[in-house]
């Protein structure tokens, strides 16, 4: 009989050995992820980006326009200055080609080819108030 307890006893150590190891495997694999909770992320699209920042009492404010789309002249009326500008090469749209004469691109979709069709600029513009 007292053997018996003895083994129950074990087995009980070994049950709250196995969970308080399960517990730590699952804690080591949620402190492992790397994701990004940041709310405040901005965006990037072809279209107007906004970004406003209150810096030393100043207000900043960075837009981008992509492939001519849009402009800031509303906001240089607003009073804003122009701080900072750069400007670089963009792709405004693509399109699809054949990889070679006998492919159909309708029928076979592993021939197509995607190739940039116009070019444009995408100027970054950090407006200061």
């Amino acid at each position: 009989m007292l053997s018996k307890i003895i083994n129950l006893l074990k087995m009980n150590e070994i049950k709250n050995f196995i969970k308080a190891l399960n517990i730590f495997f699952i804690l080591i694999i949620l402190s492992s992820c790397t994701g990004e909770f940041n709310l405040n992320k901005t965006n990037k699209k072809n279209n107007l980006l906004i970004n406003p920042n209150k810096i030393n009492n100043r207000d900043k404010l960075e837009i981008t326009i992509s492939c001519d789309e849009g402009n800031i002249e509303n906001y240089l009326k607003d009073g804003w200055k122009v701080k900072n500008k750069k400007s670089k090469e963009k792709v405004c749209s693509w399109k699809s080609i054949p990889a070679n004469n006998t492919c159909d691109i309708d029928k076979d979709k592993g021939c197509k080819i995607i190739k940039p069709e116009s070019f444009g600029i995408e100027t970054i513009y950090l407006l200061e108030k």
